[in-house]
C-alpha cells in the first residue's frame, strides 16, 4: 500500500504588531524564544517529522529577507509564498503552490504556534484516514456569556457543546483546495479552515489538543513561552532529607562517603556501614517518595552484608533519572568526634558524584563535633544528616 504523501503549509504572513506592544518592531513570527525565531520553532516542529513530505511557509511580501535569515535547509522545504491581505487569502496561495504536487494530505498551521507536538500532529493525521478533516480541540471550561448588545447577558452557552480549536487542521487536499476556491468568490471570510470545510460539507474530526499548543499574540505570550521552554511549567523542585547514626566496633577503618578513612574502630552494620552514603541515599529518596534505604535493601537480605553503600546511592540516583528528574544539590552534616573528617572531603565530593553523575560543586560535605556531649561526643559512633534537592517532573 502507497504511503500517503503529506504537506504541511506554515501561514506567517501577518505583520505580528500586537506582539510588538512591548517595544520591539520585530514581526512576531520573527521574535526570538530563547534564541530562536518563533517561526523556525513551528517549522521545525514539523521538520522533525519523517511522515511530512513538502512544507511550504506562506510569508509577508516585505519580509522576505527575514525568512532568508532563518537559515532552514531541508530538502522537503520548497520557496516560501506571498500571502495575501487576510489569513484565507494566504492559505490559498499555500495551496496553490502545492497543487502541481498533488499531496494526498495537507496539514494547515499557524506559525504563532510554535510548540505543537508530534502527538497533536499524529492524532491530526491518523483522523484523516475515516474523516475529510480534523481538528485539534481543547473543550472549553469557562462559563460562556452570550450578549447581543455588549452590555447584558442574554444567555449562557452550554460549554459541554463547545471548544477551543488550535492548529493544524488537516484535510484530504483536493477537498480543501477545492472548498477554498469556491470560498474565495463569495463575499464572507472564514475564520479557520475547518469553518470552510463545514460550510462546504465536508466531515471535520475533533481530536485531543494541548494546553501548551498555545498561540502567541500579546507581549506576555512570549515571558509564557520562555517559561514553558524553560520548564516551569513542566518541573518542579522537592526536597527530602535522611538521618542516620551507627555504633562503633572493633576495627581499623570507617567508610564515610564512599572514603574509606583509618580509625581505631570502624562502624557497625549490615553493608559498609556508611553513615553518611545512608543519609543521603533516604534523602534522596524521600524526596521522590520512594520510602527509605530499608525498603530497597533491607537489612534481613544476605546479599547485601558488607555492601558498598554507593551500590545504594546509585540506585536511588538511578530512580531519580527514570522518573525523568535530576539532582539539584545534596548537603551532608557528619556528627562526630572522630575521625577528622574535613580533609577527606574532597574524596567524599568525587564518589558521590561519580557514583550520581552530578557535578561536585553540587555536594556540599560538613562535618562537626557535639562538643564531647553525648555518645558521639563519648566517641562511641557517628551520625549523619542529609539534604536533597530534586527536580521532578510536575505532577497532579
Amino acid at each position: 500500500m502507497r504511503q500517503k504523501s503529506i504537506a504541511v503549509i506554515i501561514v506567517a504572513a501577518g505583520r505580528g504588531e500586537r506582539a510588538s506592544a512591548d517595544g520591539s518592531n520585530e514581526p512576531k513570527q520573527y521574535r526570538p524564544i530563547t534564541g530562536v525565531a518563533m517561526l523556525a520553532r513551528t517549522m521545525r516542529a514539523f521538520l522533525a517529522l519523517p511522515e511530512v513530505t513538502r512544507l511550504v511557509t506562506v510569508i509577508h511580501a516585505e519580509h522576505a529577507e527575514r525568512y532568508a535569515a532563518l537559515g532552514l535547509a531541508d530538502d522537503r522545504l520548497l520557496d516560501p509564498v506571498i500571502g495575501g491581505a487576510s489569513r484565507q487569502a494566504s492559505v490559498l496561495a499555500g495551496l496553490k503552490a502545492l497543487a502541481p504536487l498533488r499531496p494526498d494530505l495537507v496539514l494547515i498551521q499557524d506559525a504563532a504556534r510554535p510548540f505543537v507536538t508530534p502527538m497533536v500532529i499524529g492524532d491530526v493525521i491518523a483522523a484523516l484516514d475515516e474523516n475529510e478533516g480534523a481538528l485539534p480541540v481543547l473543550p472549553v471550561t469557562d462559563t460562556i456569556k452570550r450578549s447581543l448588545d455588549g452590555q447584558q447577558v442574554a444567555m449562557t452557552e452550554d460549554r459541554n457543546q463547545l471548544f477551543a480549536a488550535q492548529t493544524p487542521q488537516g484535510f484530504r487536499f483536493g477537498q480543501i483546495f477545492s472548498a477554498h476556491m469556491r470560498a474565495s468568490t463569495i463575499r464572507r471570510q472564514f475564520t479557520d479552515d475547518a469553518e470552510i470545510a463545514e460550510w462546504a460539507g465536508l466531515r471535520v474530526a475533533l481530536v485531543q489538543g494541548d494546553r501548551d499548543n498555545i498561540k502567541l499574540t500579546h507581549p506576555e505570550d512570549f515571558a509564557r513561552a520562555e517559561r514553558i521552554i524553560s520548564g516551569d511549567q513542566a518541573m518542579e523542585t522537592r526536597v527530602g532529607t535522611g538521618f542516620d547514626v551507627h555504633p562503633f566496633e572493633p576495627g581499623d577503618a570507617v567508610w564515610l562517603g564512599g572514603v574509606r578513612i583509618p580509625h581505631k574502630a570502624k562502624l557497625k552494620g549490615h553493608s559498609d556501614a556508611d553513615v553518611a552514603l545512608h543519609a543521603l541515599t533516604d534523602a534522596i529518596l524521600g524526596a521522590i517518595g520512594e520510602g527509605d534505604i530499608g525498603v530497597h535493601f533491607p537489612p534481613s537480605d544476605m546479599q547485601w552484608r558488607g555492601a558498598a553503600s554507593t551500590i545504594f546511592l546509585k540506585h536511588a540516583g538511578g530512580l531519580v533519572a527514570k522518573a525523568g528528574g535530576r539532582i539539584v544539590n545534596l548537603d551532608v552534616t557528619i556528627v562526630c568526634e572522630a575521625p577528622r573528617v574535613a580533609a577527606h572531603v574532597p574524596a567524599m565530593q568525587a564518589v558521590i558524584g561519580e557514583t550520581l553523575g552530578i557535578a561536585t560543586t553540587r555536594i556540599a560535605i560538613k562535618a562537626t563535633t557535639s562538643e564531647q556531649l553525648g555518645f558521639t561526643g563519648r566517641e562511641e559512633g557517628i551520625v549523619a544528616m542529609a539534604s536533597a534537592s530534586v527536580e521532578m517532573p510536575r505532577g497532579e
